[in-house]
């Protein structure tokens, strides 16, 4: 499959940073990424996972978090689920 056409974005420099990096983990080019994300964008008629706006209780909960409030943190998964399982 020949590929001719290019797809030109601009994108805040951290996020690629931190994208490339996961990217090259995962063993595939950023190109390769894009074209899987054409093909699934194509395959189901739309953008691949859910784009909607969080409501009032993720809003607030992100301010929150955003703000370095209502963090926690855990030792292991298992004491984190713990603490998820009595909420």
């Amino acid at each position: 499959m020949n590929r001719t056409a290019t797809v030109r974005a601009r994108i805040e420099p951290r996020l690629k940073a931190d994208v490339d990096k996961l990217l090259h983990r995962l063993g595939i080019s950023t190109t390769e990424a894009i074209t899987i994300f054409y093909n699934q964008i194509r395959l189901r008629q739309g953008v691949p996972f859910p784009v909607e706006l969080p409501n009032a209780s993720t809003r607030k909960t992100f301010e929150a978090t955003d703000r370095g409030e209502e963090l926690h943190s855990y030792k292991s998964a298992d004491e984190m689920f713990e603490a998820l399982d009595k909420c």
